[in-house]
């Protein structure tokens, strides 16, 4: 019997919602090794985090330190590499978005461990099925070190649902922490009441046929209306329309939500990658043969000039009237 130890990243005092995807892998993976899922909550000010987590798993360890304020995966790596050997840890989990793909490799070659990266799904107790060539083609990989690393992509994996009974809470010490001579700077982030891109049931999204950033205030008006996020091809990103950390796709973020609005985005298959397992997707393109209208469900051909304010129009109209 292994445990697989989860490590969960937090946003203040909740669980994000990648973190709940993270536990549903780690869970279908702990049935393979015979074990527990044994989630790690790490950094300063995290204790209600862990206290939440207990909905989630039969046990949460707790690592809070002052000096865990600032994530750094040369003093996080060690830490969580130390607790996954005091637990006998056969598996270390993480989900696939830039907090795992940035500490889950440095934690792997800290156990003499092989990793997977991007699972899809849990196929055994160390084989898994990733997505390769822009999500084309799935391949199957198969770990053969005794402890497995692994990061799962978010939009595979629902997001777990609490247990009957909440698991126990312990905690853990930091122990020497060291930076390997790297520092923490500070932290740029545009704040916004909008969900995250990654989080969102509802994503509005312009390719670089918006023409200008100032545009993009078309699609969020739309995107308020709705409750949505706002996310972007790496077109519009690259030409500076909007923040890089609205891109959707291959080289930027995955997302899966209930429903996906690409308006004035041509459909290259590397934003595909990224969006492509969406429930519902409507695409708004001036252009009939936009490769995007072969995996849309809906398809307006038109300008987003003409379809945008009339759409943002008609969705209000209809909030409006049902209350």
């Amino acid at each position: 019997m292994g445990t697989v130890l989860t490590v969960v990243e937090t946003s203040g005092t909740t669980l994000r919602g990648s973190a709940l995807s993270a536990i549903a892998a780690a869970r279908q993976l702990a049935e393979h090794h015979g074990g527990e899922v044994v989630l790690l909550v790490m950094g300063a000010g995290v204790a209600a985090a862990a206290e939440a987590a207990r909905a989630f798993a039969p046990r949460v360890i707790l690592v809070e330190d002052a000096r865990l304020e600032h994530y750094l995966a040369e003093s996080y790596a060690p830490i969580v590499a130390r607790i996954a050997r005091a637990e006998g840890a056969t598996a270390v989990l993480a989900t696939a978005n830039n907090f795992g793909k940035d500490l889950l490799p440095r934690v792997a070659a800290l156990l003499d461990a092989a990793m997977a990266s991007d699972v899809s799904r849990v196929l055994g107790k160390a084989r898994f099925a990733r997505p390769i060539l822009a999500g084309n083609a799935i391949a199957t990989v198969e770990v053969s070190t005794a402890i497995v690393a692994l990061t799962t992509r978010q939009t595979e994996f629902p997001p777990a649902v609490p247990l009957a009974l909440p698991g126990a809470l312990t905690t853990a010490e930091a122990g020497e922490v060291s930076t390997l001579g790297a520092s923490f700077i500070g932290v740029n982030s545009s704040k916004s009441e909008r969900p995250e891109l990654t989080d969102a049931k509802v994503v509005v999204s312009g390719g670089r046929g918006m023409k200008t950033g100032e545009n993009f205030r078309h699609l969020e008006a739309l995107a308020d209306t709705m409750g949505a996020a706002v996310g972007a091809s790496r077109a519009a990103t690259d030409a500076g329309l909007v923040p890089a950390d609205w891109q959707v796709g291959q080289t930027g973020k995955v997302v899966a939500p209930d429903l996906y609005i690409a308006v004035a985005i041509s459909g290259a298959i590397q934003h595909l990658a990224g969006m492509k397992g969406s429930k519902v997707i409507v695409a708004i393109n001036k252009d009939g043969e936009a490769p995007i209208f072969q995996v849309a469900d809906y398809g307006l051909v038109a300008t987003w000039e003409q379809a945008v304010p009339e759409l943002t129009e008609a969705i209000r109209l209809h909030k409006q009237n049902a209350h």
